[in-house]
């Protein structure tokens, strides 16, 4: 400081400027560092699979199922010189009657309690009557005990008992995991017992087949066996259940799935506190929106989820939803699409009232719906009833052909009496109706939104929308009982 400090003013100034600058590089070289390292390959996976190990679990189960059905065979003489050859012919002989057998079947757990608390898919244990546990320590099995079961994430919780407090890992929040990020699966592949892979996230919010799906994607080796073990991050918390993959083969090619941690905590408590799930239920069907239907509805955008029907007697409609409503907003959270608008309801609390905002009409609006639950509207589900229409002819209109209903003509497209609308008897294949999915033998119920009963009024619908300047028009079709709204063009 001295030696600086005898420089003339300027001198000293760009020394020290200098020295900032160069402090300031330094910084900047070693935060990079750091995260180069923080993003970067461990050394080894070593420390944190000894540390995590001990909580994952191999599971064993068993169920008598059905044998082959054995017709009775000829018996050779012993001592035949066929018996070297074909020794089948000399051991027991089927009498042609249905054998039992214990069938045996291997996956993978983990422990999220001291008390015995296990997580497992649900496919791993369905059906069975004999569920053991094999500890990492070795030891004597221990027999589980079904807690309940969610058959829609392929969730399971068990309980074993133990002379001391199990080893146990704890969940993670999966929703800050990235793609890209390490991961450690840890199961029991092809039954080989404990074993350990790596890799990373290949991909977030996959759904293969299930309304609440939120798969996390790994490369990390999953097989068979590999089921209901954990996949861990780098502070070994769980932030998915190893469930499924997609292999040509059957083995692993890289493509494996985990239900993320944040839908399996939802359901592991409510298992642990019910037994069974408890999940809200608003009583609409919903399909997505595309630019047809927003313009059809006048939305300037393609947003939220369309109702294309609403369960009479049911939560929706005791709060004023109808069909061809809008759905914007639930409980505060602004609705991307129809899959999302499911996963917010049905984790939902049973019973909880919560304001929506729908576009009806060329406005929004909110109103309060207090949700029933799922499971008792599955369990007990209600049928539409309506009124019936009455018969004015045939007439043409967008590419179609169509009639109102007569009870002939219910019977031939398989409807009951309180089917309400018009029938489609042909669509011209070069129409917008044809490209659009609509097909002879379609119920038509709404056209522009409003009930139609007779082919006149969906041809003043058609005339009201086209005075009214929209460039398409919303309709409500049935097929096989389930109804779906189609914009079909007003343009020629």
């Amino acid at each position: 400081m001295k030696a600086i400090a005898a420089q003339p003013a300027r001198t000293r100034n760009s020394m020290l400027a200098y020295a900032a600058g160069a402090l300031v590089t330094l910084a900047f070289l070693i935060v990079q560092t750091l995260g180069a390292a923080a993003r970067g390959a461990p050394d080894s996976f070593a420390e944190l699979a000894e540390r995590l190990s001990p909580a994952v679990v191999n599971i064993t189960t068993s169920t008598m199922v059905a044998g082959r059905n054995l017709p009775a065979m000829p018996r050779a003489p012993r001592g035949s010189p066929l018996e070297e050859l074909f020794p089948d012919l000399f051991g027991p002989q089927g009498d042609g009657n249905e054998r039992q057998r214990r069938a045996s079947a291997l996956g993978s757990g983990f422990i999220i309690s001291a008390d015995g608390f296990i997580v497992t898919n649900n496919h791993v244990i369905d059906g069975a009557d004999e569920i053991q546990i094999e500890l990492f320590d070795g030891g004597p099995l221990l027999d589980a005990k079904l807690i309940g079961t969610d058959a829609k994430t392929d969730i399971a919780l068990l309980k074993v008992e133990a002379d001391a407090p199990l080893p146990f890992v704890a969940f993670g929040d999966s929703n800050v995991s990235r793609v890209g990020d390490w991961v450690l699966a840890i199961g029991n592949p092809l039954g080989q017992g404990f074993s350990v892979s790596a890799g990373i996230i290949s991909a977030r919010n996959r759904s293969l087949r299930g309304t609440y799906d939120d798969y996390i994607q790994t490369d990390a080796a999953i097989n068979k066996g590999n089921s209901g073990g954990p996949l861990f991050d780098m502070d070994g918390n769980v932030i998915g259940v190893n469930t499924a993959i997609i292999s040509p083969t059957g083995g692993s090619i890289g493509l494996g799935f985990a239900m993320s941690s944040n839908v399996v905590t939802k359901v592991v408590e409510q298992l642990k506190e019910y037994g069974e799930t408890r999940r809200g239920w608003l009583g609409v069907l919903l399909q997505d929106m595309d630019e047809d239907i927003a313009s059809a509805v006048g939305l300037d955008s393609v947003k939220g989820a369309l109702i294309s029907n609403v369960v009479p007697d049911g939560p929706a409609e005791e709060a004023g939803l109808q069909p061809g409503d809008v759905l914007l907003n639930f409980d505060g959270t602004e609705v991307a699409d129809t899959r999302s608008l499911v996963r917010a309801v049905g984790n939902a609390e049973v019973g909880k009232a919560v304001r929506v905002v729908v576009f009806r009409d060329g406005k929004t609006m909110t109103l309060k719906v207090t949700l029933g639950r799922r499971e008792d509207a599955e369990r007990d589900p209600t049928v539409p009833v309506v009124e019936k229409g009455e018969a004015d002819g045939e007439k043409e209109a967008m590419g179609m052909r169509f009639t109102a209903l007569t009870g002939e003509l219910r019977s031939q497209l398989g409807l009951d009496d309180s089917a309400k609308g018009v029938a489609v008897l042909s669509v011209d294949e070069s129409s917008d109706a044809f490209t659009k999915g609509l097909r002879a033998g379609d119920l038509i119920s709404e056209v522009g939104q409003k009930p139609v009963n007779t082919p006149k009024d969906v041809t003043d619908a058609l005339k009201a929308a086209n005075d009214a300047g929209r460039k398409s028009i919303l309709l409500l079709v049935h097929r096989d009982g389930e109804p779906r709204f189609v914009a079909l063009s007003l343009t020629d």
